[in-house]
């Protein structure tokens, strides 16, 4: 039985844990318990509770005491909350944290681009472990299957730089030189560029999406049991394809931006077709070369990154996801990345 009279409660009878429900939940100033009869650790708790609120318990037993006590003993002190940190020391920690985890992520980039150098020597050494079937079927889908995308986008860059391009050589008198600027722009950067973020985008998923999903189903847990060499049977064919396609993807991307720039500067500027091969034949082939020589460096951020992602997926569908559109936005910042380190490098070479 329990009597409130203006915050002094007189508890009667049991105070257990079948009568709990019925006590109040608001915290007295008294509490008398000297009709207490029965009290078990649950009735000491909330007492406990009571009196580390300010509540002034009278009329326990001996018994009950000692109960209370060791009940209040057992009841854990919450640790005291961490001093907030100084602003600029937020700043400072979570600065620390971010590149931590940046180089732990490039440590293990560089580990896969070691496993697929390893596995491509150990393929020269023993071409009868290399899988020329999963090579070409990979060159397919990676490179000629982009094809069309990667022309149709390259033809509408050249004619969108040969528009824009007349519309202020114009005020100066000097149209032909659309030819310079189509040229060294495209061969130079923007076909290879544009070509790599496009792959990027199609290819790091779909090589993160595979090995993932074979990673979902221990597939990979599988090949290790039957002695099969995952970086072998996976990195090797994938990155290997990107290698050797994506140049050509490049190639195709050039022609496709040029026979744009061509087509536009001949209806925008009457710029023949004879004209522009002249003035296309002064551009310095070192453009061309320039643009060739980031494909296979492109070629190789996209598939580490991809077949990296892939090995990181876990068990559920939500790590594939997550995963997937990671190593998409990771592949297009490296190669925004490496391009502007390789336009650094090539402009202190002087090329």
């Amino acid at each position: 039985m329990i009597t409130d009279r203006d915050g002094d409660l007189s508890f009667s009878g049991a105070l257990v844990v079948w009568t709990l429900p019925q006590t109040p939940q608001q915290i007295a100033t008294r509490i008398d318990l000297s009709a207490v009869e029965q009290l078990d650790t649950a009735g000491a708790h909330y007492l406990a509770v009571q009196r580390n609120a300010g509540a002034r318990l009278v009329g326990l037993s001996q018994s009950q005491a000692q109960l209370l006590e060791t009940v209040s003993d057992a009841i854990p002190t919450p640790d005291p909350l961490p001093r907030p940190l100084i602003w600029w020391r937020q700043i400072l920690q979570q600065t620390g944290i971010q590149v931590v985890a940046g180089l732990s992520i490039f440590r293990q980039l560089t580990e896969y681009l070691g496993r697929f150098l390893a596995a491509f020597l150990r393929g020269i050494r023993h071409p009868s472990q290399f899988r020329l079937t999963s090579l070409v079927h990979h060159c397919q889908e990676t490179g000629l299957r982009a094809v069309p995308i990667v022309a149709v986008m390259s033809f509408l860059i050249g004619v969108v730089l040969a528009f824009q391009g007349a519309a202020q050589l114009r005020q100066f008198g000097a149209e032909v030189f659309v030819v310079d600027l189509i040229a060294i722009s495209v061969l130079r950067e923007l076909g290879i560029l544009l070509t790599a973020i496009v792959v990027a985008g199609r290819t790091t998923s779909a090589l993160t999406a595979s090995i993932g999903s074979m990673k979902m189903r221990e597939e990979i847990d599988a090949m290790r049991t039957l002695g099969m060499n995952p970086d072998m049977v996976l990195i090797l064919p994938r990155v290997l394809a990107l290698v050797l396609m994506l140049p050509i993807l490049g190639l195709v991307a050039d022609l496709s931006g040029l026979l744009g720039g061509a087509i536009m500067s001949w209806i925008e500027l009457k710029v023949s077709p004879s004209m522009f091969l002249t003035r296309l034949s002064d551009i310095s082939v070192d453009h061309v070369i320039v643009g060739l020589v980031k494909a296979p460096v492109f070629a190789l951020i996209i598939g580490v990154i991809g077949c990296h992602a892939g090995m990181m997926v876990g068990k559920d569908a939500e790590s594939l996801g997550s995963q997937t559109s990671a190593s998409v936005v990771a592949a297009i910042f490296a190669i925004i990345i490496a391009d502007a380190a390789f336009s650094v490098l090539f402009s202190v070479i002087g090329i």
